[in-house]
């Protein structure tokens, strides 16, 4: 990446919001209620900082949304601050407030599971505030049993229900209620891919930065849950703007968990439909209008479906090592709208503590996810089509397949540095480009 004074501005900025940020945290912290206590206002803050580093790669071409084939480094920073207060018996208001600057690399495009989950597409890499989350939450408690919960980003620490019914109103991010995984949820700290923080085939609903006005309600025991949520869909593809005419769009999904033991260690299932509808494109008719330059975006028409099917499992081995296993399928006949190109997936992954070599506070994460595409989804691509992601120009298919490989070292009570190595084959899942190696370091800084 080379010099330019907007870059050495974007620099400045980063230094000079991460000094007032941390110390204003700091503050903050030091006034905090006592966390074993119940909380009435909960403040916590986090930032994170990757660099990613490529080197050149083999392609035999390449399109508007490819990976470029040249060397490239990019570097992505997020601060969030975590506000939250209780209102009444179960009730509780959260605020977030992020700014993020940066890019990933060929600004995200070219890849299906795209290599870091703190990146957007955007044009502009300047540094953008965002109202992340508002949103008030109610809990009706189903039994007088109670379990105490610590305090936590956008938790508030006391006691709740162990059976419980809730109401969560407001602009959330759906990734905090759905398809949840205790290995591999959360790029800040976890695997970085997209393929591997999320369910890929799951298109969820969310402006371009992950967030979405929802209504989601829960009913939560031991060993069950059930969550179902209705939320807005951009106006555009991949955009900001949210479409509030819920005749013509929304989003719905259905998740149900089952959480078990075997041989006394925790493990959870997940299965969750999603159904889409809003102004999609279709693939087949766009390549019926113009087989040589299809445009999916002239064939737009409210009342377009997409729908699709998630599995997620997680199983403890023992006290420092759990797997996980995530699969899914969406129907692929209409365009992605909001997350990502994958209309199949598969991840497998493996985690571990460092208590063996005495840092029981790291931990060392190994994981593949394969992804594909549906045959118009192919077609479309095969003859010069672009999605907002995706887009070589032409296209040899075959399945995209990443591995990752993460080591975090928590440096301080709060700081982590994390070094991680990807490895990708068939990058957009075209044979003839690549493989792509990846080298990222992430700071993460959680208070």
């Amino acid at each position: 990446m080379s010099y330019t004074p907007q870059a050495d501005s974007m620099n400045k900025f980063r230094l000079i919001f991460s000094v007032f940020f941390i110390s204003s945290l700091k503050i903050v912290a030091q006034q905090a209620i006592d966390s074993t206590k119940e909380e009435k206002f909960s403040v916590h803050g986090q930032s994170t900082f990757i660099t990613q580093y490529k080197p050149a790669f083999s392609a035999k071409y390449s399109g508007a949304n490819s990976l470029t084939n040249q060397k490239e480094t990019e570097i992505s920073t997020t601060y969030t601050l975590f506000l939250g207060a209780r209102l009444w018996q179960g009730a509780s208001i959260y605020l977030n407030l992020e700014v993020a600057s940066g890019s990933g690399l060929s600004g995200s495009f070219g890849v299906g599971a795209s290599t870091n989950g703190e990146t957007y597409r955007i044009g502009n890499p300047a540094p953008t505030f965002e109202l992340a989350r508002l949103y008030f939450r109610q809990l009706f408690p189903l039994n007088r049993e109670t379990d105490y919960q610590g305090s936590n980003q956008n938790q508030l620490s006391g006691k709740i229900p162990t059976n419980y019914i809730s109401l969560t109103v407001g602009k959330i991010c759906l990734a905090d209620f759905f398809d949840l995984n205790s290995y591999s949820h959360d790029p800040r700290t976890q695997f970085m891919s997209w393929g591997l923080m999320s369910n890929g085939a799951w298109d969820f609903a969310a402006n371009t930065r992950g967030y979405t006005p929802s209504i989601v309600l829960e009913w939560v025991t031991p060993k069950n849950e059930i969550r179902y949520d209705f939320s807005l869909l951009p106006k555009t593809a991949n955009g900001m703007d949210m479409n509030w005419n819920i005749s013509q769009a929304g989003s719905q999904t259905l998740e149900y968990t089952r959480n078990y033991l075997i041989s006394g260690k925790k493990g959870a299932i997940r299965l969750e439909s999603y159904l889409n509808i809003c102004n999609m494109g279709n693939y087949n008719e766009s390549l019926t209008l113009n087989p040589s330059f299809p445009d999916i975006t002239t064939t737009r028409k409210n009342g377009r479906v997409k729908y699709g099917f998630c599995m997620n499992d997680e199983q403890a081995i023992n006290n420092d090592l759990g797997v996980f296993f995530r699969a899914g399928w969406n129907d692929g006949k209409n365009e992605t709208w909001v997350f990502t190109e994958i209309d199949r997936t598969v991840s497998l992954g493996i985690s571990a503590k460092g208590n063996r070599w005495n840092r029981p506070d790291d931990t060392i994460g190994l994981a593949n996810v394969v992804s594909g595409l549906s045959a118009s989804h192919i077609n479309y691509l095969k003859d010069g089509g672009k999605g907002f992601e995706l887009g070589d120009g032409n296209l040899n298919y075959s399945l995209e397949n990443l591995t990752e490989f993460y080591y975090s070292f928590l440096m301080s009570k709060n700081i982590s540095l994390t070094g991680t190595y990807q490895h990708i084959i068939n990058p957009g899942y075209n044979k003839d480009r690549g493989p792509v190696n990846v080298l990222s370091v992430r700071v993460h800084l959680q208070i």
